[in-house]
């Protein structure tokens, strides 16, 4: 990939999710992203297994969801739910790569507690305005939402012990760069828990690409293998990689976890 098209790719995906923000932002409902409003071979559309889509808001519980901000759960264009791959703790600092409208954040949030503290990090303006607005309705005070892109993270090294992201991975145009910036901020020992759109083997560069576009997350998906050779490439271990539900032929949304080796 040239780094023309990088950059036509990266704004492709600025300007959709730009939209997505304004779209909940101005009450119109959620904007289309990967989101379950969305369907046809333009974007990840709702999955057909259980006559539910996976994609969204639905993909938390009513528990879960409870006293968030009604924007956040509009806003949430995800392919599953981290924190429950993550399994975060008490006093934990917490990253999300491509943070959207906040959700994960502000679950985060309360699940790390007042010891711990949850980051997000995203790259378009419009997207960081609805997460901002919306921890200031949630009352969070242990969030910091900033502005950034995924392939060059700006945090400290060591600064977090969990990573966790919601279908963005497959959206970047430089996969080894996210994967080593995410080793990179963690601390030894730490782990990351991610949702993300994953293909088989089988299918080629070119098969996804045909499948769907790179702002739909389809032709920018990693393939299993692709998956956990990146994650070994980058220093991580016990990798896995566990399909969930199809997102469209030969692609499935998945959850993705490893840890980074604690120091010998």
């Amino acid at each position: 990939m040239t780094q023309g098209n990088s950059a036509a790719l990266i704004e492709q995906v600025r300007s959709r999710y730009a939209e997505a923000a304004r779209a909940v932002l101005d009450r119109r409902g959620p904007g289309r992203g990967c989101g379950p409003e969305c369907a046809g071979p333009e974007c990840c559309g709702p999955v057909a297994r259980d006559g539910e889509g996976c994609f969204g808001g639905s993909l938390y519980t009513a528990a879960e969801t409870a006293g968030l901000p009604e924007e956040a759960v509009l806003a949430s264009l995800g392919c599953g739910n981290p924190l429950a791959v993550a399994e975060l703790c008490e006093g934990e600092r917490v990253l999300d790569l491509g943070s959207g409208g906040g959700i994960d954040v502000l679950l985060s949030a309360r699940r790390v507690g007042p010891s711990g503290f949850a980051y997000g990090v995203d790259m378009t303006d419009e997207m960081l305005a609805l997460a901002r607005q919306n921890a200031a309705a949630a009352g969070a005070v242990n969030v910091e939402f900033r502005e950034g892109q995924i392939e060059g993270i700006p945090l400290a090294d060591g600064a977090v012990d969990v990573v966790i992201s919601n279908c963005v991975i497959n959206l970047s145009t430089s996969k080894p760069a996210v994967l080593g910036e995410m080793f990179r901020v963690l601390v030894p020992g730490g782990r990351i828990g991610i949702s993300d759109v994953v293909a088989e083997d089988r299918l080629t560069p070119a098969d996804r690409a045909a499948a769907g576009p790179h702002v739909g997350c389809i032709a920018g998906a990693l393939s299993r293998t692709e998956y956990l050779d990146g994650l070994a490439a980058a220093g991580f271990a016990d990798a896995s990689v566990r399909f969930t539900a199809e997102a469209a032929p030969g692609l499935h949304a998945a959850i993705i976890r490893a840890v980074k080796p604690a120091r010998s």
